[in-house]
């Protein structure tokens, strides 16, 4: 199995340690999937994240194509470096993202949209695939809806009062 590693900006996210082997997009097109993307649904049991979740906004994301078949994903925070697990390349990527730090292992699966709507057969499949990695229930969190990350990405310019 070829594991697609890449970075991702999300300093905000980690999780679980686990040992269970990880699927990974078979004959993924790194082309396919750069580009724009939401991430819309998380879930983790990291205590940052755990204690952040009640105030997280979805965020956006844009996913470069690099020389060797690797990505470079650039948020709005630092790297993190993920496998693409399932993608449609169009509407929906679900990414499982590992850190390793101070012999620690921290995980996190996410879904991510192309558009700032959560497809719902995506999210059923999202939900078929959490529990597979250790991950409960109880640490998953749907994202509300921000424009907050594509204002600071220069996308949306703010209205300004008067």
């Amino acid at each position: 199995m070829k594991a697609m590693l890449l970075n991702i900006g999300l300093a905000l996210l980690c999780v679980l340690e686990t040992q269970a082997e990880v699927p990974v997009q078979p004959d993924f097109d790194v082309n396919k999937f750069a580009g724009t993307w939401h991430i819309m649904v998380a879930a983790s049991n990291c205590p940052q994240f755990l204690s952040m979740k009640e105030v997280m906004k979805t965020s956006v994301t844009i996913i470069t194509p690099m020389p060797g078949g690797d990505l470079t994903l650039t948020a709005v925070m630092g790297k993190r470096d993920f496998r693409v697990v399932e993608t449609d390349y169009a509407h929906y990527a679900i990414v499982y993202v590992r850190k390793d730090k101070d012999g620690k292992t921290s995980v996190t699966l996410q879904l991510f949209s192309r558009v700032q709507d959560v497809h719902p057969e995506a999210l059923k499949r999202f939900k078929e695939l959490y529990p597979t990695m250790g991950l409960t229930e109880d640490i998953l969190v749907i994202l509300p809806k921000s424009d907050r990350c594509a204002k600071a990405l220069g996308w949306i310019k703010e209205a300004s009062v008067i």
